[in-house]
């Protein structure tokens, strides 16, 4: 949304002052608003990912994993010119959590896979950056549900990437995918409990080389690469759901069914509802593609991303298939 009199664009829904419909003109997207000359609003900045994290978030996070042995307190973000509470806001709405508790939670996650190669429990606890072993024993039991010992229940691992229609959080182990969801999903962290308790395995902040099969694929996808995806995927519906998700997997790219089709592909056609109630607790968003199931009238029927969201999904697969 481009407004004539100031020369500036803006996302819709931008908190800046809404300009008189006589002075405003519409694109399709930034490229287009910038190319008749537009500069971007320094509030709502247009030309970025919705959601996408700041250069703050993306700084802090490099130096947590360039320096994995520090433990990083408010001091040494003053030192490097950096505002505590801003670091904390910002990691607040992308993730959550604190900075600090980010960096607490990201130091066990790395003890633990010490801990798995059968290193000694202080080697865990410096990899860690604590320098009490009992304040490492009581911060692991806390997360882990169990003293420091060797070979202990492996976590899964969260992670968070940018897409074109705002932020998603995948949850891989060292082998397979357990959730790929938009960060504006409801009960989002209901499912992290599920997960965790279905598996009897923290949470925690990470990546493993399925995280980054994952995020190369999801990219791939929306960038018109890639139309169907192959990743070792691990679901935790019941018998019922995991049919659903299964048959979901073969509508082809670019194509949408109405519920009733699915429910009939499925061998129970009453069971529209029930169809309709298992798309809405899948769990790997885009991968098991849910988003491909509409109304029979041709409506947009439900998404748990959103029905925009929905519709550019839709629109996307119709542009490049």
């Amino acid at each position: 949304m481009a407004v004539k009199t100031t020369g500036i664009f803006c996302r819709p829904g931008c908190p800046a002052r809404t300009p008189k419909m006589i002075n405003v003109v519409f694109f399709e997207n930034a490229s287009l608003a910038l190319s008749a000359g537009y500069r971007p609003c320094k509030r709502c900045h247009p030309t970025k990912l919705p959601g996408e994290a700041s250069s703050l978030v993306r700084q802090l996070i490099n130096l947590v994993e360039d320096h994995p042995e520090r433990k990083w307190q408010e001091q040494d973000l003053v030192k490097i010119g950096i505002d505590p509470s801003t670091a904390r806001r910002h990691f607040k709405q992308r993730f959550g959590m604190t900075f600090s508790t980010y960096v607490r939670q990201r130091n066990l996650g790395r003890a633990q896979k010490h801990l798995n190669k059968g290193e000694s429990v202080i080697n865990a606890q410096l990899s860690a950056g604590f320098e009490s072993p009992s304040g490492f024993r009581a911060a692991y039991a806390k997360t882990f549900g169990a003293p420091p010992k060797h070979k202990g229940g492996a976590p899964l691992y969260v992670a968070w990437m940018d897409t074109p229609v705002g932020p998603m959080i995948t949850i891989c182990s060292d082998s397979q995918i357990y959730l790929a969801e938009f960060t504006v999903r409801k009960n989002l962290e209901g499912q992290f409990k599920k997960l965790s308790k279905t598996y009897q395995r923290p949470i925690l902040p990470g990546q493993t080389q399925i995280t980054h099969l994952a995020e190369n694929q999801i990219q791939d996808y929306f960038a018109g690469h890639l139309k169907s995806f192959d990743l070792p995927i691990a679901t935790t519906g019941t018998p019922f759901q995991d049919q659903v998700w299964s048959v979901l997997q073969t509508i082809p790219y670019g194509e949408s069914w109405s519920y009733s089709k699915l429910a009939k592909t499925i061998g129970n056609e009453k069971a529209v509802r029930a169809v309709a109630s298992s798309n809405a607790r899948n769990g790997l968003a885009i991968i098991i593609p849910c988003h491909r199931v509409i109304s029979k009238d041709g409506g947009l029927g439900g998404y748990a991303g959103g029905l925009t969201r929905k519709q550019w999904l839709l629109d996307h697969e119709a542009r490049f298939s």
